[in-house]
């Protein structure tokens, strides 16, 4: 059950609930979030929270995570000066988002404080701090032969975004991060480049390098992933969609690839193959499916 409910123009409260019944599991398997979001001109501001039980279980849906309580907060600022530097906007915002399992343990939070400068270019650079914290409950290897202890790992980073022009036919961002991570330190790099022709292509390779320095044995790696889209569309409703990206650690290739025919939003025909590739055992594909959907939307009331 989920519902949202619009007050004036500006604040929308919105909410759902759910709850799951799987054999063996006779806990507490209730789900629900609320959240409200005050958006205007100048400000989007939101809050929200959410609690998953242990043994809510949704085999037809995704979780990223089981079993926690959920708070985020953002307060956003949009200004926009007469004239200074060329600047069009400027967004200063800060945001937080914990997870707390329910016995008070926090698994993880992210204080995020950052100013958006976008000029009139269309060039943006965004400067930004981070206040991480980490808490591993059990043992866990981030990397084959890296292995990360249990604690709470309390650290901060800084990042730096530029943009060029994205609404050019070729365009290019370079993402940032450099601070701490599970005790010791992380430099990440993540150059993206963009280009399009007209309304019909769309492509955009993206290489994500991570360089991590641990305290623990072997704990010097890096972990990097290289991501291709593709999208073409034959007409405003029949697209063709392709995602590739490899995993140097894992050595594997993942392909997505959809075409879709819509009638009307996000419903119509659906065609879609997926396939995951280990590289380096030279067996054949680990995992390959199709899938077809079709969907429509009607109105009961009309």
């Amino acid at each position: 059950m989920d519902g949202t409910w619009a007050i004036g123009e500006h604040v929308l409260l919105r909410g759902w609930a759910a709850k799951s019944d799987t054999p063996g599991l006779n806990g507490d398997d209730n789900a629900y979030a609320v959240s409200a979001n005050y958006d205007t001109s100048k400000w989007a501001n939101a809050i929200s929270y959410a609690e998953v039980g242990e043994d809510f279980n949704p085999e037809v849906g995704f979780l990223s995570r089981t079993n926690y309580r959920k708070v985020s907060a953002r307060l956003f600022r949009r200004v926009r000066p007469d004239d200074l530097w060329g600047l069009l906007e400027m967004r200063p915002h800060i945001s937080y988002t914990g997870f707390w399992k329910p016995g008070g343990f926090q698994e993880s939070g992210f204080l995020h404080i950052d100013n958006h400068f976008e000029f009139h270019s269309g060039t943006e650079l965004h400067t930004g701090i981070n206040f991480t914290k980490d808490g591993v409950i059990d043992a866990f290897e981030i990397v084959d032969g890296v292995t990360v202890q249990p604690g709470t790992y309390d650290h901060t980073e800084v990042q730096l975004v530029y943009f060029t022009n994205q609404s050019k036919p070729l365009s290019f961002r370079l993402r940032t991060t450099v601070g701490g991570r599970f005790g010791g330190d992380r430099v990440s790099l993540a150059p993206r480049i963009r280009y399009r022709i007209g309304e019909t292509f769309r492509s955009e390779l993206e290489f994500i390098y991570n360089e991590f320095d641990l305290p623990v044995p072997n704990g010097d790696f890096t972990a990097n992933l290289a991501r291709l889209r593709l999208s073409y569309s034959f007409t405003p409703s029949v697209q063709l969609q392709a995602l590739v990206q490899y995993n140097d650690n894992a050595d594997t290739i993942g392909t997505n690839i959809r075409f879709s025919w819509l009638r009307n939003a996000n419903s119509g025909l659906f065609l879609v193959y997926n396939e995951v590739d280990e590289r380096f055992s030279g067996a054949p594909a680990t995992g390959r499916e199709f899938i077809l959907k079709f969907s429509h939307i009607f109105d009961l009331l009309d």
